[in-house]
């Protein structure tokens, strides 16, 4: 029988991931059912993969999944060890100049805490991961259902987090073995450099693997737009140097609202009819931008700003609860 198909999308924004983590906790609240129970396929780009895995896939084969409120503790609690860095490679990478920002150690620490030694086809429900392979050059996709047919593509859980969040600049690549053979392997960095809201990727992913539904639901969480801007005088001769750390900003929440504007002509809102499109998206001063800022005023305002989306839109909330728990 005809199904509406329902989408999660989670946007990548590094530690900016405590919004939407703070958002699906409170719409676990409202429906009393996880993540995994609500939505027929779940898709993340960087720290949105973290979580869309973390909502997913129990750390123990048939064990309890996470709540959203443990990830969102998650940020708060791990987010120092996640981005820390040495005195020492701070001197030897010349302060981010010629090396990257942090050593992968810390974050695949964490990583390997949560995750255990799940794997991608332990999914609860159908996940969608976004990803780069930059030695091939093309767009890579982690997919569950891929990873239940196909033993070479059911990687580590933990392993395709650290693929997913291997943001430029950041993190180094991540060096993926195929599976197939010992030497074989995919080199991965952050999909934010193409899709950094990968709603769009995900409502293709589920039409073509659901041609028979009645209909589709893309709920599409954002980690905040960038409310300042760059102005003319300052940028109009930036070289390499003063571009590389903006520039990451710029492709990343530029490519977030472009997909939302194509998500809103695709799936219009229309009189007297259910929604099939929701974007809870927030407004970052620009103390609140940074990917990688943990200290606890940062923390606090992020938790803040998602407290007041929470309220600020808690009709459409309602609104989805209902549509969620409504449609079998």
């Amino acid at each position: 029988m005809p199904k509406l198909v329902k989408i999660l999308s989670l946007d990548g924004g590094g530690i900016r991931g405590i919004v939407p983590a703070l958002l699906l906790a409170e719409i676990e609240r409202r429906t009393r059912r996880p993540v995994a129970k609500l939505f027929d396929l779940v898709a993340g780009t960087s720290t949105g993969a973290i979580l869309a895995l973390g909502l997913t896939i129990p750390k123990d084969p048939g064990g309890p999944l996470y709540r959203a409120d443990e990830f969102a503790g998650m940020y708060a609690r791990e987010g120092p060890r996640i981005f820390s860095r040495s005195l020492w490679h701070r001197v030897t990478g010349c302060n981010n100049l010629i090396n990257v920002k942090y050593s992968s150690a810390g974050i695949e620490q964490v990583l390997e805490e949560f995750f255990g030694e799940s794997r991608l086809a332990h999914a609860a429900t159908r996940v969608l991961v976004t990803s780069y392979e930059i030695e091939r050059n093309f767009p890579f996709f982690f997919k569950s259902f891929n990873a239940r047919t196909r033993s070479d593509y059911d990687f580590p859980t933990r392993h395709v987090a650290r693929a997913a969040s291997a943001a430029p600049t950041y993190f180094e690549p991540m060096k993926l073995p195929t599976g197939s053979t010992n030497t074989d392997h995919f080199t991965l960095i952050d999909g934010g450099v193409y899709a950094n809201n990968p709603a769009a990727c995900a409502l293709v992913e589920a039409r073509t693997t659901h041609p028979e539904a009645s209909g589709f639901l893309v709920v599409s969480l954002g980690t905040g737009s960038l409310r300042h801007s760059l102005r003319y005088d300052a940028a109009r001769n930036w070289g390499v140097a003063k571009w590389a750390a903006p520039l990451l900003s710029v492709v990343f929440d530029g490519a977030s609202s472009t997909v939302d504007y194509q998500m809103r002509q695709l799936m219009p809102d229309v009189p007297r009819e259910p929604k099939h499109y929701y974007r809870f998206q927030t407004r970052l001063e620009p103390r609140q931008r940074s990917l990688d800022n943990t200290c606890a005023a940062n923390i606090k305002a992020l938790q803040a700003l998602a407290n007041n989306l929470i309220e600020k839109q808690s009709a459409d909330l309602d609104e989805l609860c209902e549509t969620l728990l409504s449609e079998p």
